[in-house]
């Protein structure tokens, strides 16, 4: 036995103290042990895309997946040609509908944990591992990115913007149960296994556009699933780049929508 256990700590040993990025180059399982996944969804990102995927720490996130959402400016060859797997929809069909196949890949390849984080450059890559280490250390199984939760933090956004990320988490609130600071932020991390419970649905067509990321986060809190916010920072390109795509009515109706739907039992 005493054998048996000193081969198993000599094992251990050699593995902590293997560069991650060998580990990546010999088959993944880099952080913590589990696959992780980064999902970057892609509009017409060029000069701001590039920068997502040159900061990703490759020794952290096994493969970066950009879904394109019909771009015409470059920007997914871009992406693969700085070596991110680019999963083109063929046309313009939603964000939702490319964060859909983003984790569709990520079930069908069998990653552990799925990382989103935004195509524009708002987020910061080399927080990720601030999003992980709740699920791989404590046990949650979403964790949410907060720009507002104490030590996270935001710049250059639209004063419009900043009120409407303010309201919709006390709307937020109220529907799941559960106090939040910021639900409108798609920096995130949570478990593939999650979309083994039949309660979440993400394949229906109401969640086509911006409804499936407030919907992911509700149903995972409304099905008794551990989560958590983390601080982390949300900095606004500059203008002239083009900080989003969403429009200030319909986009804002797209990710208010789903808390009355859900709230009032209209959808499922």
């Amino acid at each position: 036995m005493r054998a048996t256990c000193s081969v198993r700590h000599a094992a251990c040993y050699i593995i902590s103290n293997v560069p991650s990025r060998i580990l990546y180059w010999i088959g993944g399982r880099v952080f913590d042990g589990q696959r992780i996944v980064c999902i970057a969804p892609c509009y017409n990102e060029l000069h701001k895309i590039d920068r997502v995927v040159s900061r990703m720490d490759r020794s952290i996130v096994d493969e970066i997946v950009v879904v394109d959402d019909g771009s015409d400016d470059g920007s997914p060859e871009t992406a693969r040609a700085l070596g991110a797997t680019v999963l083109s929809l063929g046309s313009t069909q939603g964000v939702g509908v490319a964060l859909r196949r983003g984790i569709e890949h990520a079930i069908a390849a069998q990653y552990d944990i799925i990382v989103i984080i935004a195509g524009n450059n708002k987020d910061d890559p080399q927080e990720i591992a601030k999003l992980l280490r709740p699920i791989t250390r404590e046990g949650y199984d979403f964790i949410q990115g907060s720009r507002y939760k104490k030590g996270g933090r935001h710049e250059k956004m639209p004063l419009y913007r900043v009120v409407a990320t303010r309201i919709h988490p006390l709307i937020f609130s109220l529907v799941s149960g559960k106090w939040v600071t910021d639900s409108t932020n798609g920096f995130r991390a949570f478990r593939t296994s999650l979309f083994r419970d039949q309660r979440i649905n993400l394949w229906q067509e109401w969640l086509n556009e911006y409804e499936l990321e407030p919907y992911l986060y509700y149903k995972a809190i409304r099905c008794g699933y551990r989560t958590k916010e983390v601080p982390v920072s949300k900095i606004y390109p500059p203008k002239a780049l083009g900080y989003s795509k969403m429009r200030p009515i319909v986009g804002w109706w797209s990710i208010l929508r789903p808390l009355f739907l859900l709230g009032l039992g209209m959808r499922k």
